[in-house]
């Protein structure tokens, strides 16, 4: 078996014979899952647009070209030539020029003007000044975590380029030709909700799929990381997220405590939002004096070793494994994981959680692939009962309900989950203002909220084609709306009580167990016209649970002390908010998938709902199915 260099040699014999006889190679490098060629004739490059495309084509291979450091021109003069070939309307916030990759970061409102028709302003920009010209969001509400995440990947840069050479030369090691085979390993979150890992095997490669913690549960909290199959941690080859939930993304800080070095593929939204919620996690975890699985140095270390990848870029992770992510539907940048394993051996697809149904924030689920032969599928409302409203029946609900509660003087409050619930209640609240169907009353955000929402404004690519649409052609931003209002300080949240003027509280945490909803809760409560109204999920022992029980009295611990709370306040469930699909949308996405996969394993779902969805898939569609228990490991090839 030939080494990497054998490879890299290769290769650079190929471009040679496919590039001009005048283009000047200085280095072939893999960096990550990219082939990055160096250059000192960048314009040949960015003049023949078709001829990076004819090399990823012919080499196989994710290409990235960038300027040899010796022909950057400095980056002062280069600013200004920037700033003289993009239109103003671009609206260019900040400039990062990185002399190590060559490449400049143009910090923009809009993108797309950067980017030019088929990329032909970078082209133009990578022409005159050799710099390698990439254009980034600028979000239009202020992110503390995008600003931070960016500034770190910057300061790190030397550091994460060695890392992304160590992963390259891993990925592209020569192959060995062994018998093909394909294990699917249940290691957390099979035949119950929670704690979502599973290992993929072959006999070049293992690959973990998500990382979770229980985060409401006692015990049981961790996926099964030390059996046999996944351990040494530093033996695995990749770590693959399909969206930010804790309950998929939690513990990818404490693989990297325990050994793991390897990289993590995720969407840029993913990246952001899942930072955001493991900070908070350990944040709210050393609150209520619980051990703290990680401290934050380690969710910069997991930073480092991050690897984002957009929706639809066929990427190698493995010497055999190809992955391709694709809109899952669920939250912002949610993933459904297509993996292409061998030359054409096996093609398993992971729904992690998902959404087959258009929602004010996303498209459906993507359920066309090139091949399918196994389907593992989310089965949270998998049972033969588990069905939901329709959202357009939802938002009516929802709407009528406040419109009733501001009539009588009232005031409305929603605990909401920070991550897709909230922005979900926000388009709805904002859209029937708009429209005069409700009143113009203010809507403040609490908690989390703001900071997420913030988020889903930086990366508006991965929103649905209607409210793209709205906010890059119309112009109308509705995240943006004057009816929302940040609550970002204590005094803010005490002005807000004790006002008593008509008006919607979106406050975390969304099952009323903690965070700032409860001092709004605790004032509200005892007052008839206010109304309580649950859009989520209320979790078996939380308070929201509780309450949606009948409880008129409801104890909690304030300051270490019980106080209980008269409750008088309306009660309201509006149920059809949930970015999982119901168990119509389930049997309709099996349905609706193309091409039919021979086997369909079940997970992400209680017991009854994971075997009841496997069975009934069975019975209507005669495709084979499992839904195996957390230990069991699956042959599929």
């Amino acid at each position: 078996m030939g080494s990497v260099e054998d490879v890299l040699k290769e290769i650079e014999e190929k471009i040679k014979e496919l590039l001009p006889s005048n283009v000047v190679i200085t280095s072939i490098e893999f960096e990550g899952p990219e082939l990055v060629i160096y250059t000192k004739d960048p314009q040949s490059f960015a003049e023949g647009g078709n001829l990076v495309r004819k090399l990823a084509k012919d080499l196989r291979k994710r290409i990235v070209i960038r300027p040899d450091p010796n022909i950057l021109m400095e980056p002062e003069r280069a600013t200004d030539i920037i700033k003289d070939i993009v239109p103003e309307e671009a609206g260019i916030k900040n400039l990062h020029f990185d002399p190590d990759t060559g490449e400049v970061f143009i910090e923009t409102e809009k993108p797309g003007i950067v980017i030019g028709k088929h990329g032909s302003t970078l082209r133009e920009i990578t022409k005159k000044i050799g710099w390698s010209p990439i254009a980034i969001r600028a979000p239009p509400i202020d992110s503390t975590t995008v600003t931070n995440i960016r500034k770190y990947m910057r300061d790190i840069r030397d550091e994460r380029k060695k890392i992304l050479r160590t992963i390259g030369r891993r990925i592209h090691r020569p192959l060995e030709l062994e018998e093909g085979w394909v294990r699917l390993t249940a290691l957390g979150g099979f035949r119950e909700v929670g704690r979502s890992c599973t290992l993929i095997s072959t006999p070049a490669s293992r690959v973990f799929v998500d990382c979770g913690v229980s985060v409401g549960s006692e015990n049981r909290i961790t996926p099964y990381l030390n059996i046999p199959e996944a351990t040494p941690l530093n033996g695995i080859d990749a770590v693959v997220i399909t969206h930010a939930h804790l309950d998929h993304s939690g513990l990818v800080p404490l693989l990297f405590k325990y050994g793991y070095e390897g990289p993590v593929y995720v969407t840029p939204p993913t990246r952001d939002l899942m930072v955001l919620l493991q900070l908070d996690y350990i944040e709210v975890a050393a609150r209520e004096g619980k051990t703290i699985p990680y401290d934050s140095s380690l969710i910069r270390k997991a930073l480092k070793y991050t690897i984002p990848l957009g929706y639809g870029e066929v990427t190698d992770i493995t010497p055999d494994i190809k992955l391709t992510f694709h809109n899952a539907g669920h939250i912002l940048g949610s993933a459904i994981c297509h993996f292409h394993i061998g030359e054409g051996h096996h093609n398993v697809v992971f729904t992690g959680d998902f959404k087959f149904e258009k929602t004010r924030l996303f498209d459906p689920a993507v359920c066309k692939f090139p091949r399918v032969e196994t389907l593992v599928m989310e089965a949270t409302y998998g049972g033969s009962q588990d069905y939901q409203p329709s959202r357009r029946t939802a938002e009516s609900n929802l709407i009528k309900v406040v419109n009733e509660t501001v009539k009588r003087g009232g005031r409305v409050l929603i605990p909401a989950f920070a991550v897709g619930r909230s922005q979900e209640v926000m388009l709805v609240l904002e859209e029937a203002i708009r429209k005069g169907v409700m009143e113009e009353i203010p809507i403040y955000l609490d908690g989390m909220i703001w900071e997420a929402t913030a988020i889903h404004t930086t990366h508006p690519e991965y929103l649905n084609n209607e409210l793209r649409d709205m906010i890059f052609r119309r112009g109308l931003n509705p995240f943006l709306s004057d009816c929302f209002v940040r609550v970002d300080s204590k005094d803010k949240r005490l002005e807000i009580i004790d006002d008593t003027e008509p008006c919607v509280i979106l406050a975390t945490s969304g099952m009323l167990n903690g965070g700032p909803v409860m001092e709004y809760f605790n004032a509200m409560a005892p007052i008839e016209k206010n109304t309580l109204i649950f859009v989520g999920y209320q979790a078996e022992g939380t308070i929201g649970r509780r309450i949606q029980k009948g409880w008129s009295e409801i104890p909690y611990t304030k300051n270490g002390r019980i106080e209980t709370i008269k409750l008088r306040m309306q009660i309201e469930t509006v149920d059809g908010f949930s970015g999982h699909s119901d168990r119509r949308q389930l049997m309709s996405y099996v349905h609706n998938i193309s091409p039919k996969p021979s086997y369909v394993v079940t997970n992400h779902g209680d017991e009854k709902a994971c075997v009841e969805l496997a069975s009934s898939i069975y019975k209507k569609y005669q495709i084979q199915t499992r839904s195996p228990l957390n230990l069991e490991t699956v042959r599929l090839l």
